[in-house]
């Protein structure tokens, strides 16, 4: 890191995922203990299972990035992104946030398929020095 910059780099993407996977338990224990609305309740079920499902797949770019895929480098960033968005604003409503939040929520969801169609393209790039 030069000037105050991020080195965006797959060091700190994995460790951002790991993060996510962190707190996408958390939520979940939060969930499931603490929690009596149903509707919260859902709410953060929902987050916690895509938080910890998207954290995986960002852990997963590197196994791309390792065989050759070097477009996969794009994909952690959607669907970290996916999980600010999409998880994010379910668990602020759930723990009472306004509820025009939900309008955001499919853009997380849209960042979370194009991290998915990033994958899908960079696959054809796997192994293909070993051709």
């Amino acid at each position: 890191m030069t000037g105050g910059q991020v080195a965006w780099n797959r060091r700190l993407w994995m460790a951002l995922a790991a993060v996510s996977g962190l707190m996408a338990v958390m939520m979940g224990a939060f969930a499931a203990h603490l929690t009596i609305d149903p509707t919260s309740k859902r709410w953060l079920d929902t987050g916690s299972h895509y938080q910890l499902t998207h954290a995986l797949a960002a852990l997963a770019c590197a196994t791309f990035l390792q065989a050759g895929a070097r477009g996969a480098r794009f994909a952690p960033a959607l669907f970290l992104a996916g999980t600010v968005l999409f998880c994010g604003t379910l668990y602020a409503m759930a723990l009472g946030g306004p509820l025009w939040l939900g309008a955001v929520t499919p853009a997380g969801g849209l960042l979370f398929v194009a991290g998915w169609a990033v994958l899908v393209w960079s696959a054809k790039d796997i192994d293909r020095a070993a051709a």
